[in-house]
């Protein structure tokens, strides 16, 4: 599915926005550059070009995909790519305890953080070629950058993956926002299902570093996570929110600096 949208209004930069199914859901990119179809067209092409490629390189679910390749002790290209993911992940997994693993019973599964670190890399891409007013969204990994129109900061609502609706509206020119919860993530130390709260969502400059710390909190479990988001807010721009299965909203204080007056919408 594609579908392409010049927006025309005055209070809106024009632009375009384009849809696709990609990793199993739908991607879209949008950008509000002033920029001239016949650059927006080739931007967007290889935009979604790039994203493909990221699933075909790194997705376990692909039998010919490298992960899978090397999971079987196949023979393997030499991607760079995959050698700078694969040592992420191991950062990530020092830096949360071992709470974010992508090696789980002998298989590599970097799927906590490929997403987020796919749509950062493009999100520094379009910047690169003069596209940097632009909203990139994957399920709940969302990157924005610049302005969605003259002087105003994106507008992002932070949903419910349980129930879909919004629980806070975050405002920002530059901004990464992860949320875990809506699919299923694993307890590295035990290889069963983790028994987390409802949802985590962490924000920060990094949207892949935030797709891992966000699984790793959501491995943790309530107490554990709390715990580990405090001290990652308090190390640097990383910032939580812990909705707990009760309904409960947990927010490191900087989280509240991005929020609007509208913190709370209903759906």
């Amino acid at each position: 599915m594609t579908t392409t949208q010049i927006a025309q209004s005055a209070t809106t930069f024009p632009g375009s926005t384009r849809v696709e199914m990609i990793m199993g859901r739908p991607v879209s990119v949008d950008i509000r550059t002033a920029l001239p179809a016949r650059e927006l067209t080739p931007l967007l092409d290889d935009a979604f070009a790039w994203l493909r490629w990221v699933d075909d390189t790194f997705s376990p679910a692909r039998p010919d995909s490298q992960i899978s390749r090397l999971n079987r002790g196949g023979t393997i290209r030499q991607v760079p790519e995959l050698i700078e993911v694969l040592h992420r992940c191991d950062e990530l997994s020092e830096a949360t305890g071992g709470w974010f693993e992508p090696r789980i019973g002998g298989v590599i599964d970097p799927s906590g953080y490929i997403k987020g670190w796919a749509l950062e890399r493009l999100s520094r891409a379009l910047s690169n070629a003069g596209a940097g007013d632009h909203r990139i969204t994957a399920g709940n990994d969302i990157r924005v950058r610049g302005s969605s129109a003259p002087g105003r900061r994106w507008r992002v609502g932070i949903r419910d993956p349980r129930t879909d609706a919004v629980r806070k509206v975050v405002f920002a020119h530059d901004l990464g926002v992860a949320t875990s919860g809506g699919s299923a993530v694993v307890d590295p130390h035990t290889g069963r299902l983790a028994d987390g709260p409802g949802s985590v969502t962490v924000i920060g400059p990094d949207l892949g570093l935030a797709d891992g710390y966000a699984t790793a909190i959501y491995a943790m479990g309530p107490v554990r996570g709390r715990r580990f988001a405090a001290d990652l807010a308090g190390a640097g721009p990383y910032e939580t929110m812990i909705i707990t299965r009760d309904g409960q909203e947990i927010t490191t204080p900087g989280f509240l600096g991005h929020s609007g007056t509208q913190a709370r919408l209903a759906g």
